[in-house]
C-alpha cells in the first residue's frame, strides 16, 4: 500500500507578489514572464522597490503539493529552508495544509529563498527569485521510506540550478522506481529548458522521468522548433506520459498513440498567471493517482489552474475538492 498519492521535491520559496506597471520591468531590467534567479543584493533593491505586497509560501513543486491536498490527496514533500523568520512561515504553511514535510532546515546562511513577482496589469507574472537556504537541498535530505512509499514523485526543472539538487532527485528516483513507482517532472520555463535541455532529455529517454508537464513555449523550446505539432509528436516517444498547457487553448495529454484534448475552464477575470502550471500538475496528478482517465485529469487540472489564476498567488483559496465535486469531476 501506498503512503502517499505525491511525493514533490523542489525549492522552498516564500513568494511576495505586487503589482506594477510595464515602466517598471524596463526601468528595472526585469525580463517578463521568466524566472529570473538574482543574488541577495538585487534582491534587496528590488524589496525595497516594491509596493504593497502579500508574502505566501510559494515554490512550483510546494503549490502542487499544495494543490493536490486540496484535492484531498495524500502528499509529501522535499524542500529546504532556513531556521529563520522566513523559514518558520514556509514550514507552519505547508504543514498546515496537511502536507507531510520534515526536511531538516538550515541552522546556519543562507536564508530562506524569496521571490519577489511582479505583475502586470495583463497578469503575467515576472518572477525574481534569490535561491538562498534552496541550493542546499542534497541527497542527505532524501527519505527514503517517503520515496518508496508515494505512487508518483513531482519534481520542478528549477531544481537543476543548485548542483546538489540533482543528486538527490536521481536517488529519489532510484527510490521510487525500486518500489514500481514512477517520477514526473515539469519544464519549470523555456529558459530553465534552454539551460538544461540535454540534460532533461536524458532524464526522459533513460526513463528517470516517466511523466512530463510543459507549457507550449517550454515544449518548443525543449525540441527547438516552432511547430507545437512537432514538439507534441517527439515528446510522446520520449516518456511515457506528457500533459502539455496552452493558456486559453486548453491542454494535450499524450501517452503511446492516445492523445487526449482537454478544454481551459471558462474565467471571469484573469488576475494573475502565478501558479498556474503547478496547479494544473497538482489536478493531474490527483487524478492519475486516483486511477482515473486522461480526459478526467486533465480536466481536474484545467479547474485547478483556472480557479488559481483568477485570484493573487499560487495557492487556490478554495477547497479545490469541493470544486471539483460541485462541477461532477469527482
Amino acid at each position: 500500500m501506498s503512503q502517499y498519492d505525491v511525493l514533490c521535491i523542489g525549492n522552498a520559496i516564500v513568494d511576495i507578489i505586487a503589482r506594477c506597471d510595464e515602466a517598471f520591468l524596463s526601468e528595472n531590467a526585469i525580463i517578463k514572464g521568466a524566472m529570473n534567479l538574482i543574488g541577495a543584493e538585487r534582491a534587496e533593491q528590488l524589496y525595497s522597490r516594491m509596493g504593497p505586497a502579500i508574502e505566501a509560501s510559494g515554490g512550483s513543486a510546494g503549490n502542487t503539493a499544495a494543490g493536490v491536498a486540496s484535492f484531498g490527496g495524500k502528499v509529501a514533500f522535499f524542500g529546504k529552508v532556513a531556521k529563520d523568520h522566513l523559514g518558520g512561515i514556509y514550514t507552519h504553511d505547508i504543514r498546515s495544509l496537511g502536507v507531510a514535510f520534515d526536511t531538516k532546515p538550515l541552522d546556519i546562511a543562507p536564508p530562506t529563498a524569496r521571490s519577489m513577482i511582479f505583475v502586470t496589469p495583463d497578469g503575467e507574472r515576472s518572477m525574481n527569485t534569490y535561491l538562498g537556504a534552496c541550493v542546499e537541498l542534497g541527497p542527505e535530505d532524501v527519505e527514503e521510506h517517503k520515496a518508496k512509499g508515494a505512487k508518483v514523485t513531482y519534481f520542478e526543472g528549477y531544481l537543476w540550478d543548485p548542483p546538489q539538487a540533482k543528486d538527490a532527485i536521481r536517488l529519489t528516483a532510484e527510490h521510487a522506481h525500486a518500489a514500481g513507482r514512477e517520477v514526473a517532472m515539469t519544464l519549470s520555463d523555456s529558459f530553465c529548458v534552454d539551460r538544461y535541455r540535454d540534460e532533461f532529455l536524458d532524464l526522459m529517454r533513460t526513463g528517470t522521468v516517466d511523466i512530463v508537464f510543459a507549457n507550449e513555449s517550454e515544449l518548443k523550446a525543449l525540441y527547438q522548433t516552432s511547430s507545437f505539432e512537432t514538439g507534441l509528436d517527439a515528446i510522446r516517444k520520449d516518456c511515457k506520459l506528457a500533459a502539455v498547457t496552452r493558456s486559453e487553448q486548453g491542454s494535450v495529454a499524450v501517452r503511446g498513440d492516445e492523445t487526449v484534448i482537454i478544454d481551459a475552464i471558462e474565467i471571469a477575470d484573469l488576475v494573475d498567471t502565478t501558479g498556474a502550471g503547478d496547479l494544473y500538475a497538482a489536478g493531474f496528478l490527483y487524478g492519475y493517482t486516483s486511477g482515473r482517465s486522461l480526459i478526467d485529469c486533465g480536466a481536474l487540472g484545467s479547474l485547478a489552474a483556472g480557479l488559481v489564476i483568477q485570484q493573487v498567488g499560487p495557492r487556490p483559496r478554495q477547497n479545490l475538492r469541493e470544486e471539483a465535486q460541485q462541477r461532477g469531476l469527482i
